[in-house]
């Protein structure tokens, strides 16, 4: 008998976040969206004038705000109510519809960013040093930033214009992958199960072997019917980097992915680098799986199952929501009786449903609840360490809407993979204390070892592959399929060593990963990790001073550039440091499950 995923319909409602803390009603959304024309009009009535003088220039940014908190509200709301059931027609028309909005929107005031930044810089640094500006200064200050690379007021117009269709690669993946792509059903103990994006990596954890590479296949076969499709996406994607990368004057795509966050190309190379350097050490992980195993060759499909037989851990909702509290306390009170109370209390999606988007991810606005999609999974016991991730992107969200003004609240990407991965960590520690049987521990162990190669080996060869796509576009050679899967392949023989044994459809691994949609996103999993090993370390053999070191950094928002804020919480990611400490860390987890296995 087949196991049934639910409809939306009937999901329970104390399953499902509540969105009423953004808005009450779709009625509320569509009021607000039709206010959007009108205040568009009214920061478009101060072209011409930004540079006449401070109150001009005020009065415009006040308008400027009370638009992009409307923007912000709305967007969030509709992103949320799509990635509930993706094909959904109601929730797609409000997704298309705002997108449509926010285009235009971008096209009318084009002209704000040019002729701000045409102002002599004495007179606007002189102008924004007021108390009235304090809630706009960061926010000038970083478009100042871009000066170089900020065109014309036409050409901004065009750009703008052209972001909707811009999304279209992107728009078509998710459509393909979350919803028209069907798998087959995987036989466990006799009994059918769907193959979905969100059930494989539990069929890949599975203890039978037929299993893993009856799912591993099928799940492929899938991909690889629209192989072609997939890379012409992907491909285009790229290009549109690369087009407009040239257009605003970077050297490369990478230059243009780094510079908003003020991240030097070095730390990016560096952390390739520092990894390729300590590729011994994943290899001798790989041998050590396929030993324990008792594998006489190591597949693809074999490097998920928990490398400990024997140990199976159920953990009710509830009860990981108790797990995360106890396992952070170190951060006191107010900080797990919020995570707490969200997680149980409307913050959170719990269960996979059809049509919801895979995965997890928190999605935290300046109004309503930092929420948080799950496709949570009793018999995962990974997915209490995702409730942990999300949990602590959804605490930096709160702590940011807190402590600053509209205008800069929003951290970066780059901060926040440390914010959650440190929540991961000491989510790891606390189970690694209280586990009373070796096998536990030595699961856990196993685990750890996983995870950090899922999050910081993993993650730094896809940010060589979107490197390697990126460039091969730049210097003349377009990407097909072939020339994608030959890159990818060359990378999983770099990086898996010689005792792997890939298939033939194992390269489309490359060509189904939404991250590489958002280009240059992924390598801050892996700097993130980084920080965030040092930075549960520093918090939980600190005292008050360094607990409070790392609130500020939650706290920070957007005020600071990510480098800086995390110097203010401990930690230095222009140096290899970090990469290298985690690196080591791993290498002791790896000695000690030689040794225990």
């Amino acid at each position: 008998m087949e196991k049934e995923i639910k409809e939306r319909k009937d999901v329970l409602e104390s399953d499902k976040w509540d969105l009423t803390t953004i808005y009450k009603s779709n009625e509320e959304w569509e009021k607000d969206i039709s206010k959007i024309p009108e205040l568009t009009k009214e920061i478009a009535s101060y072209k011409g004038k930004l540079s006449e003088n401070a109150g001009t220039l005020l009065c415009a940014l006040k308008s400027l705000e009370t638009l992009s908190r409307i923007i912000d509200k709305a967007w969030n709301y509709a992103s949320l109510k799509l990635s509930e059931d993706e094909g959904n027609p109601d929730s797609l028309d409000r997704e298309g519809r705002i997108t449509m909005a926010y285009s235009k929107m971008q096209a009318e005031i084009s002209f704000f960013e040019p002729e701000l930044l045409n102002i002599q810089d004495e007179k606007i640094n002189e102008w924004i040093s007021g108390s009235d500006f304090d809630d706009y200064r960061i926010f000038i200050k970083k478009i100042l930033h871009h000066k170089a690379h900020t065109l014309s007021e036409k050409e901004e117009r065009l750009l703008s214009l052209e972001m909707e269709s811009a999304r279209t690669a992107e728009n078509a993946f998710g459509m393909l992958t979350n919803v028209d792509l069907q798998f087959e059903s995987v036989t466990v103990d006799g009994e059918k199960q769907p193959l979905t994006q969100s059930t494989y990596g539990v069929f890949l954890q599975n203890p039978n072997r037929a299993v893993r590479e009856e799912a591993y296949k099928k799940f492929y076969a899938g991909f690889n019917a629209h192989a072609n499709t997939l890379a012409s996406l992907y491909a285009g994607s790229v290009n549109h980097d690369v087009f407009v990368s040239r257009v605003r004057g970077y050297s490369s795509s990478l230059e243009m992915g780094l510079f908003s966050d003020k991240v030097d190309e070095s730390v990016y190379r560096n952390l390739i680098a520092t990894v390729h350097k300590n590729l011994p050490d994943l290899h001798r992980y790989y041998s050590l799986r396929k030993k324990v195993l008792g594998l006489s060759e190591l597949r693809h499909w074999d490097v998920s199952v928990p490398l400990v037989k024997g140990v199976k851990m159920t953990t009710k909702y509830e009860d990981a929501v108790e797990i995360c509290r106890a396992a952070l306390s170190v951060l006191g009170k107010e900080y797990t009786d919020t995570i707490s109370n969200g997680l149980l209390n409307g913050w959170v999606d719990r269960y996979e449903n059809k049509g919801k988007r895979s995965g997890a991810f928190s999605s935290g606005a300046y109004t309503g609840y930092p929420y948080i999609l799950l496709n949570y999974k009793e018999d995962d016991i990974r997915d209490v360490f995702t409730m942990a991730h999300e949990g602590g992107h959804s605490m930096h969200s709160f702590y940011s809407a807190q402590s600053n003004p509209f205008m800069h609240y929003s951290y970066t990407i780059f901060e926040a993979e440390v914010a959650s991965t440190f929540n991961e960590e000491l989510v790891f520690e606390y189970l690694l204390k209280e586990a009373k049987d070796e096998s536990v521990k030595k699961y856990l162990l196993s685990m750890r070892a996983a995870d950090i190669v899922s999050t910081l080996h993993r993650q730094t060869m896809f940010a060589e592959f979107e490197l390697l796509a990126h460039e091969s576009v730049e210097n003349g050679t377009p990407l097909s399929a072939d020339v994608l899967r030959k890159i990818y392949r060359s990378l999983l023989e770099t990086y898996f060593g010689p005792e792997m044994i890939f298939e033939k459809e194992s390269d489309l691994e490359g060509l189904r990963i939404p991250h590489f949609y958002g280009a240059f996103y992924v390598y801050k999993y892996a700097t993130g990790i980084s920080a965030s090993l040092a930075l549960a370390s520093r918090v939980s053999s600190g005292g008050e001073k360094e607990r409070e070191d790392y609130f500020k950094f939650l706290r920070s928002g957007g005020s600071r550039y990510p480098i800086e804020s995390l110097r203010i919480a401990g930690v230095d990611m222009a140096s290899t440091t970090p990469v290298q400490s985690a690196l080591n860390t791993f290498k002791k987890i790896v000695e000690e499950l030689e040794s225990s296995l």
